[in-house]
């Protein structure tokens, strides 16, 4: 049986996994979006609209499998808001370290790729939330 510490562990870590293959989505995502109608769009309608692409889904199918991200919405952004902090953290620590191998000049382009990615993490948060993002 596992205790409580091993648990968390492998919670965490399933967690970080499942935000790896997020970011993965999500880059691809962000990568193709200027091949798709309306500019790229983003959440659980992103991900159907990725499934119907790929797997040829029927309207059928396509309205279960947002019924379903739907349905789990809760349980995911619950997880999230436990390991964010975390995942947060790791991350920074990673920026940190990369920055440490960079010239004074990539240095600066690299925290301007950081503050781009940010404003529209922010942007899609808002857009989520439906309320209007932040034009810079």
């Amino acid at each position: 049986m596992l205790n409580r510490s091993k648990l968390a562990a492998v919670g965490l870590l399933a967690a970080v996994f499942l935000a790896g293959g997020l970011a993965g989505w999500g880059g691809r995502e962000a990568a193709e979006r200027d091949d798709r109608p309306g500019g790229g769009h983003r959440g659980p309608d992103a991900l159907v609209a990725y499934l119907t692409r790929q797997l040829d889904l029927s309207a059928a199918q396509r309205d279960s499998v947002r019924a379903i991200i739907a349905r789990h919405r809760p349980e995911t952004d619950s997880l999230w808001a436990r390991v964010r902090p975390r995942f947060d953290s790791i991350k920074a620590r990673m920026r940190a370290e990369i920055d440490a191998q960079l010239t004074p000049e990539q240095r600066t382009r690299h925290q301007q790729l950081i503050d781009r990615a940010e404003h529209h993490r922010r942007e899609r948060e808002d857009s989520a939330k439906g309320a209007p993002g932040e034009r810079h």
